[in-house]
């Protein structure tokens, strides 16, 4: 799989985890940055290309840190065609593509140590999304949210 990780600084040692992680377990890594530690960076400078990367299927998944994973969550999803999730359980890692259909997982490089991290980025990238009739139903209302109207035509 080709995966997309992007951190700031808030993120950085659990990334360089995460990379040699996902190397060993055979994936492709395409690393948006930070590439060097620098405490005054802002994750939207990495988190940004990660998405538009995402939503462009140039990877096939995404991984964002930042120090709690809020930032970057909020960040992601203001990309058209993500679905972004702060994950800290491993339920919602699985739930959240096979129902949601999420395509790039949000972690806090302060929050879930090395081993549940990696153990919530496996899991993401393992699950598949079930293509469920209601789950695509509440998709297509979520997608229509990024048109600035609601399903019914509605403004936002």
């Amino acid at each position: 799989m080709r995966i997309g990780i992007a951190t700031d600084h808030g993120g950085f040692a659990l990334k360089q985890y995460l990379v040699a992680k996902l190397k060993s377990a055979g994936h492709e890594i395409v690393d948006f940055g930070a590439h060097e530690l620098k405490p005054d960076d802002d994750y939207p400078d990495f988190v940004i290309p990660l998405a538009i990367a995402v939503a462009g299927g140039k990877v096939d998944r995404g991984v964002a840190v930042c120090g709690s994973g809020v930032g970057a969550t909020v960040c992601a999803n203001k990309v058209k065609g993500v679905r972004a999730c702060l994950i800290e359980d491993h339920f919602s890692a699985k739930q959240g593509v096979e129902d949601d259909d999420l395509n790039l997982i949000c972690l806090g490089g302060r929050i879930e140590g090395p081993e549940l991290a990696w153990d919530l980025v496996e899991t993401f990238l393992s699950a598949k999304f079930s293509q469920a009739p209601r789950h695509l139903r509440r998709l297509r209302k979520v997608a229509a949210l990024e048109t600035g109207k609601t399903e019914k035509g509605e403004n936002l």
